[in-house]
């Protein structure tokens, strides 16, 4: 039994360590056991049987109250005899030698002995729980050869350091707070710069409202200023503006006449305007002599023309653009049509017989080919001033110039494709050029057309024309002394309401000056040209010609007061025929 015994628990390790105890833990707690030594020999006992809760004699403690009885102590080694039985000592201290020293208190067995140590008895016994002792040294733990014994965890106070001492996550932190620190400077450095751009836009809107102010005080439409003062400042800045002027005549090659109008880009304000001018329209020519703008057209040339219009409106245009009639429907087509907001119905002009459909319908956006435009701008119906067919001209003009390239090289193309002659100085280029800005402000919508007001003489009255020639023109109107042309009277007794329109055009267009005469309150068969002295006699005969009459009608009479010829159409006269 005892050999099995001892292979239960390790063999011979059992002689070297022995459990005195636990720890606070629960962990068994093992010593060196003390050297054995000599048991002398004594009589020879019979072998009593284990009885592991038999009281051991000599300690004194009998947990099991078994009266006193002595028991034999156990004898573990088998030898037979028995062991010297020490006082009680719970504490494992080691019972006192007779004649010896008193061990010290070594609950732990550390003050044994290296050697072979005698085995101690091993006993049930209850261990009283106490403070822990103090720390020990590494090498107290069991042996690792001892399989039996759990490693001992030791605890030192330098394992608790990382409260005070960076570990391995130390480089984590770190970067973190790095990392925090950046974005909170990104934050603020983005804070900095919506700062600037808010200062930048503030400075930027109060430059710009700067900018306002000063435009309208400089335009005078500033509230509180004086009639005169923004009278002033609006032909100061109408003046200071820049323009580019080109006049163009269209040439009606089939029915005959001209129509003249200006065409007007402003640079400043980004504004192009069609300005008409009324054949009426008084002149003087190269030699000094007043004529109409119709006469000046078809006697002086494009040359002589523009002078003569520089001189009564005060402009400055760089050239003029001949365009027949023929061109004018090629450069329809090149464009690819207009829309026109027709105010008539014009018939073919090519019709065979009467009651054929128009060729061009009465209506808004009507779209008109090459033809139809032409047809349209040279139209004038029957008792229509010459106003109307100009009016006309000028919707065909602004049609035109929406359709055209904004493109200057596109422009240029397209004029070079209708193969007419440019008048010097200006050339394809110039005007290609010139076109395509103006066809920029059409599509935008700053283009407009103004007809010139021009009264029944010819001239140009200050304060009616002032918003087309200051304004639009940048000049100032400075027509000729009606006196010096030969002023004619008309009184239409022809019974046709349309043939006094038709005289002033062609006086006008003669060079003279036309004054209304009303219509008389009875028709009468033969025309009269009548004049008051023999000096007059002469330009009478010239005013008859004019009018395609006969000189049996010219003849001395009552003239109108204020003119030197007077006029009485009849119903010979035929208009066709001036």
């Amino acid at each position: 039994m005892n050999d099995r015994y001892d292979a239960g628990y390790g063999g011979n390790h059992d002689d070297q360590y022995q459990v005195v105890g636990y720890d606070e833990y629960g962990r068994p707690v093992y010593r060196q056991a003390a050297p054995q030594q000599q048991v002398p020999q004594q009589p020879q006992q019979p072998q009593q049987p284990y009885d592991p809760y038999a009281q051991q004699q000599g300690y004194g403690y009998d947990p099991y109250a078994t009266g006193g009885q002595q028991q034999p102590p156990y004898d573990s080694y088998g030898t037979g005899q028995q062991a010297p039985v020490p006082p009680y000592d719970p504490y494992g201290t080691g019972a006192q030698q007779p004649g010896g020293p008193a061990p010290s208190y070594d609950p732990y067995g550390q003050s044994a002995t290296s050697g072979h140590q005698p085995r101690v008895a091993e006993q049930t016994a209850y261990i009283p729980q106490q403070a822990g002792p103090a720390e020990q040294p590494r090498d107290t733990q069991a042996p690792a050869g001892d399989n039996r014994a759990e490693p001992r965890r030791d605890y030192h106070t330098e394992q608790f350091a990382f409260v005070e001492e960076p570990d391995g996550d130390s480089e984590d932190v770190i970067d973190w707070l790095n990392f925090t620190e950046n974005r909170t400077e990104r934050r603020e450095e983005a804070k900095r710069r919506a700062r600037s751009r808010l200062i930048a836009l503030t400075v930027v809107l109060a430059l710009v409202a700067v900018g306002g102010v000063g435009y309208l005080w400089y335009a005078g439409k500033l509230p509180g200023l004086s009639s005169s003062d923004a009278k002033t400042t609006t032909a100061t800045a109408a003046g200071a503006q820049n323009r580019d002027v080109i006049v163009v005549h269209l040439h009606n090659t089939a029915g005959g006449g001209t129509s003249t109008a200006l065409l007007v880009d402003n640079t400043t304000t980004k504004e192009g305007t069609t300005v008409l001018l009324p054949n009426s329209l008084v002149l003087t020519d190269d030699d000094g002599n007043t004529t109409t703008l119709a006469k000046s057209v078809d006697d002086d040339g494009s040359s002589g023309t523009r002078d003569a219009i520089d001189t009564v409106l005060g402009t400055d245009i760089q050239g003029t653009w001949r365009l027949d009639t023929p061109y004018l429907q090629n450069l329809v087509d090149l464009v690819g049509n207009i829309e026109v907001d027709t105010d008539a119905d014009v018939p073919d002009p090519k019709a065979k017989k009467k009651g054929e459909a128009p060729l061009v319908s009465k209506g808004k956006d009507q779209t008109l080919s090459g033809k139809m435009a032409v047809a349209y701008a040279t139209y004038r119906a029957p008792g229509e001033a010459q106003n109307a067919q100009l009016e006309r001209f000028g919707q065909v003009m602004q049609g035109m110039m929406r359709k055209l390239s904004s493109d200057a090289q596109g422009a240029t193309v397209t004029v070079q494709t209708l193969g007419q002659i440019i008048e010097p100085p200006l050339t394809d280029k110039d005007l290609g050029t010139f076109l395509a800005k103006l066809a920029d402000l059409a599509k935008g919508g700053d283009y407009k057309t103004a007809l010139l007001p021009v009264q029944a003489d010819g001239t140009l009255n200050t304060e009616a024309s002032a918003g087309v020639v200051k304004d639009v023109l940048g000049g100032t109107a400075k027509s000729p002394d009606k006196d010096a042309a030969v002023s004619v009277s008309v009184q239409n007794a022809s019974g046709v309401r349309d043939n006094s329109e038709q005289a002033r055009v062609v006086l006008l267009n003669g060079g003279f000056t036309f004054l209304e005469g009303g219509t008389a309150t009875a028709a009468q068969s033969t025309s009269k040209v009548l004049y008051g002295d023999a000096a007059g006699k002469e330009n009478a005969t010239e005013v008859a010609k004019t009018l395609g009459l006969p000189d049996s009608a010219v003849t001395k009479g009552t003239v109108s007061a204020n003119a030197d010829v007077s006029v009485v159409l009849g119903r010979d006269y035929k208009p066709s025929e001036s």
